[in-house]
């Protein structure tokens, strides 16, 4: 197995003196206290944007989505700037605006472009395919109102960590098929693909750290609770027929992290059905990695690299 960063050692230990307990003893609603304290505590402000609001998606075939929108760097000479659209991770169950802002600010700035944030619908209260539908209600909003936004209708990417990497990955085969507006990159952070739990990872990953096989289960079953089907590729996008034509894409994957050996697989897999893909692994780190940069040193310059691999795709 191979070493963790220093860092991610020194962070373990301080939860492990903490007492914190695994999200999967706790009740959804404690978890999500729990995750938000975490995410106080594990990342920076962020830097200071030219321009951030609150927006909502309001349309008539759905409840309304509440999005932030994160403007970083001077407007284009054409007035148009390319767009982010991000989702954020949480096992479908945690996380919102308040859990990303920070990430989504750094993302932004070194953009020198929007990042448009989607606070979708969580389980147990709204299981699948809500946080889908949201995330597919935003994409079309933010389309369908680049102009006014300033946004380049053209440049449009799908991004998002862990669970929001599962719905990126998703909403980038809904809009290769035209059933979502078109993208130009899919960004999927340590993106969980394939809610069959079939990795070889879940079974080296089964305790000590924040993200386990067990907490993986717990998300899951909020999710996609029987008897929905979690080999249906709109839940799991690594058992779609194909990834032919899908978006350009940058996979990251972490070695210490239940997810990483089907996200390595969904590199692998996009690479040999002749998507352009950049595969970034991180062999020292862990999941949800870059929610940390207040006390992980190389998160910044991850977030840069990622950056600058998207900024080259528009």
């Amino acid at each position: 197995m191979p070493a963790l960063h220093p860092d991610v050692l020194a962070v373990l230990r301080a939860a492990r003196e903490a007492g914190s307990r695994p999200f999967e003893t706790q009740t959804p609603a404690e978890a999500r206290a729990a995750h938000l304290q975490r995410a106080r505590v594990l990342q920076s402000p962020g830097p200071w944007l030219p321009e951030v609001r609150d927006l909502v998606a309001r349309s008539g075939e759905g409840p309304p989505v509440p999005l932030r929108l994160y403007r970083g760097g001077a407007a284009p000479e054409s007035g148009l700037s390319p767009c982010l659209l991000f989702l954020h991770g949480g096992g479908w169950v945690l996380g919102g605006l308040e859990t990303h802002d920070s990430l989504c600010r750094q993302l932004a700035h070194h953009l020198g472009a929007c990042v448009l944030a989607v606070d979708y619908r969580l389980a147990p209260e709204h299981p699948y395919p809500a946080a889908l539908e949201d995330g597919l209600a935003a994409l079309r909003w933010l389309a369908a109102e680049a102009g006014a936004l300033g946004i380049d209708r053209t440049r449009i990417a799908v991004g998002g960590d862990s669970a929001g990497g599962n719905l990126a990955a998703v909403l980038a085969l809904m809009a290769r098929d035209g059933d979502a507006p078109a993208v130009a990159f899919q960004m999927l952070l340590y993106p969980a693909v394939d809610l069959a739990m079939t990795g070889e990872s879940y079974e080296r990953f089964r305790d000590g750290l924040p993200l386990t096989a067990a907490t993986m289960r717990w998300f899951i079953d909020h999710y996609l609770p029987p008897p929905l089907d979690r080999t249906d590729w709109r839940a799991s996008p690594a058992r779609a027929a194909s990834l032919r034509g899908a978006a350009p894409a940058l996979v990251l994957t972490c070695g210490h992290d239940p997810l990483c050996s089907e996200g390595q697989l969904y590199a692998a897999r996009l690479e040999r059905e002749e998507v352009r893909v950049t595969a970034l692994h991180l062999a020292d780190q862990m999941h949800a990695v870059l929610s940390m940069d207040r006390v992980i040193a190389p998160v910044g310059e991850v977030i840069s690299f990622a950056a600058g691999i998207l900024k080259r795709a528009w």
